[in-house]
């Protein structure tokens, strides 16, 4: 059977398993008994990339076989402590987002091609830190600024999702928002005031943690990894694709509640 290597967000862990990325998404979501639900987010890696000196590998074909009754082994866990900075961004070969019920939808990474757009920014950050932040800086300017090992706050690596704003990414008075999901809409006015007011402030933190679920239909464009070296994207189809070619998992994607 063929072994399957998954850096996983929530948490962050690198994980083996027998089971391709659909069956891993169903299986680490919902488990194999069906009394547990949650969602998932993980990256498909190319083991090839991998350092050697950096995770036991050696465990992983010594452990990751099959069960005597011939079913494949579902989950070897491998590490769980500061794994993303040490997977190489060209490693990452596909990023899956799973929903509750264990529907995936397979990104694929590309270049990032900002969108020309100058407005106001509202990131979820995913691992190594969880914060929701608004920013004046793009996707690319936003990786730089909080892998620069020069400023006392930074991560190594951050894989993050730009939000949508709605009306308030140029008005922040707006009074049609959309119906913007969020919790406090009059505190996310608040921050992007303040950071309009004050050019040399390039984030301001709406949120410390994230502590509900991913609402995935308010992802703006998708999902970024990065670091000082660079960025990938992962960008999300457009509304109209996923209605047409991912219609399960975006019908499942749009029964989670507000976080």
């Amino acid at each position: 059977m063929t072994t399957y290597l998954y850096l996983s967000l929530i948490p962050q862990a690198l994980i083996a398993s027998m089971l391709p990325p659909e069956d891993f998404g169903a299986y680490f979501s919902v488990g194999s008994a069906k009394r547990s639900r949650g969602q998932a987010l993980f990256f498909s890696v190319d083991r090839a990339q991998l350092d050697a000196g950096d995770f036991p590998l050696d465990y992983l074909d010594e452990r990751c076989v099959a069960h005597t009754d011939g079913s494949p082994k579902r989950s070897l866990y491998l590490s769980i402590y500061r794994v993303l900075e040490k997977v190489p961004l060209a490693a990452l070969t596909a990023l899956h987002l799973v929903t509750d019920d264990g529907r995936v939808l397979t990104l694929s990474p590309s270049e990032f091609a900002p969108d020309g757009e100058e407005r106001a920014h509202l990131y979820q950050e995913f691992c190594p830190v969880q914060p929701r932040v608004v920013s004046s800086l793009d996707p690319s300017g936003f990786t730089s600024f909080i892998t620069d090992s020069s400023q006392p706050v930074h991560v190594p690596r951050i894989v993050f999702a730009e939000l949508t704003l709605g009306n308030l990414k140029n008005n922040v008075d707006a009074l049609e928002i959309d119906n913007l999901p969020y919790p406090n809409i009059g505190h996310l006015r608040d921050c992007l005031r303040e950071l309009a007011a004050d050019p040399s402030k390039p984030t301001k933190t709406v949120l410390r943690q994230m502590t509900q679920e991913v609402l995935f239909r308010t992802i703006r464009n998708g999902f970024f990894v990065g670091d000082a070296d660079g960025i990938v994207a992962f960008t999300m189809p457009s509304q109209d694709e996923l209605e047409r070619e991912h219609f399960a998992w975006w019908r499942s994607a749009q029964s989670a509640f507000g976080y």
